[in-house]
């Protein structure tokens, strides 16, 4: 039977393009074999299951045995491309020009981010400043402050309008225009509940303003504006005929900063307790951001010393990613791209020198330190190993947690190889 022909048709660093034919028998045979997957399964009226005719289950199926039989043809393409380009691909390809008439080839192209070859031929011998923030009282005494809001229960407010970080509950419905409030036959639309905090951004500052000058009960009409900041580009300046009805205002009750405080919100005799251990905790941030600062320094030396360039495809790629991350609308792009380059591109030089120093000094987490990491967290966290297990793949964060431990061990040989002085 013929083989699938891959043809490189363009290459960069970091990326390559591959022309893609899939002979007609192979078409066919991989037709074939998705026919039989839905002819085992398929129960159809007058047959028993797995015994309907072939060219019904095709007749019956035919979207599904075509999308099936793509998607083998896509998989046993890609894995002869691996074979033959020997590529290094950081992810799936994407696949472009996907050309399928009846009675002939298949032909389509991959498009692949590809994990350039560099080469570090120094390791080691920089000298770096470790610098740890020192921790003030007036953070200790600004992070107690925030312990209290966060303990602090809500109650109802009655008789007053709502004031900046105060708890508002409201509905918002869209009203015809110009009509008023309690017209005979008037009819609101999609009436939407909400809570929020008055100042903190989470609806717009004329609905706020509105908010402010009523009462718990109260109901008025208003016409608001849209921002010409606002996140949506397509609601810039428009303004929206609203019904507000403003429902509940509760109030924070902020306890006292004393020893009762200190011992309800944990084990702590005391408030100078408290204070000590959240001078512990801002103390560990400080020695933590410290020492990612250090490691940034030793990624940019390295960088620098061993000439590393971050491919203009994987740059881009790692500006989508991050796109899609804060949710970017599409019209903001072009400027997200711009002004985020330059932290896309040091993203991407880290990745690569990090990646060769775990392929070259053999330094990925191995199954072993794995799993004592995750006795250990589930230990912390009172839970089985085997749930924390399934929750972190459930949530996809298992390779995070891989990705952390290979880390640690790759910034310690590196580490081990320079000078770090305090600052």
């Amino acid at each position: 039977m013929p083989d699938i022909q891959i043809t490189k048709t363009a290459s960069e660093p970091g990326a390559a393009s591959l022309a893609v034919t899939v002979p007609l028998d192979r078409v066919r045979e991989a037709e074939e074999r998705a026919t039989r997957s839905y002819q085992v399964r398929a129960r159809l009226p007058g047959f028993r299951k797995g015994k309907a005719p072939a060219a019904i289950v095709r007749k019956q199926f035919a979207a599904d045995i075509r999308e099936q039989t793509l998607r083998d043809l896509v998989q046993h393409s890609w894995k002869t491309a691996l074979e033959q380009e020997q590529l290094k691909p950081i992810a799936d390809p994407h696949i472009h020009d996907l050309k399928w008439d009846d009675g002939a080839p298949v032909t389509f192209t991959f498009h692949v981010e590809l994990r350039p070859d560099i080469t570090l031929a120094r390791l080691g011998g920089y000298t770096l400043k470790r610098t740890v923030t020192a921790v003030t009282d007036a953070q200790v005494q600004a992070q107690l402050e925030t312990l209290r809001e966060q303990h602090a229960p809500w109650t109802p407010v009655t008789g007053e309008k709502p004031k900046p970080k105060e708890l508002v509950h409201v509905t918002i419905a869209q009203r015809p225009a110009g009509s008023p409030l309690g017209r005979e036959g008037e009819t609101t639309k999609d009436p939407q509940p909400y809570h929020f905090v008055l100042g903190e951004g989470r609806a717009i500052p004329d609905v706020e303003e509105r908010i402010m000058g009523m009462l718990p009960g109260e109901a008025v009409d208003a016409t608001v504006r849209f921002p010409d900041d606002f996140s949506d580009a397509t609601k810039r300046g428009q303004t929206r005929d609203i019904q507000l009805t403003l429902h509940e205002v509760k109030r924070q009750a902020v306890a006292p900063l004393d020893d009762a405080f200190a011992r309800e919100i944990g084990d702590f005799d005391s408030l100078e307790a408290l204070r000590r251990a959240v001078r512990e905790d801002l103390e560990h941030d400080a020695a933590r951001d410290a020492d990612a600062r250090v490691r940034a320094d030793l990624v940019g030396q390295l960088v620098a010393a061993n000439n590393v360039v971050a491919p203009r495809p994987l740059v881009e790629r790692a500006t989508l990613l991050y796109a899609q991350a804060y949710s970017i609308p599409e019209d903001r792009l072009a400027q997200f791209a711009t002004e985020f380059r330059p932290v896309a591109e040091q993203q991407v030089q880290r990745d690569l020198v990090l990646d060769w120093v775990v392929e070259h000094h053999g330094l990925g987490a191995t199954a072993a330190e794995l799993e004592a990491k995750l006795q250990e967290l589930a230990t912390r966290r009172s839970v089985p190993v085997a749930e924390l297990r399934a929750s972190l793949e459930k949530h996809q964060r298992l390779r995070e947690l891989e990705r952390s431990l290979t880390e640690e061990k790759v910034f310690t040989f590196l580490l081990s190889q320079s000078t770090v002085e305090p600052a």
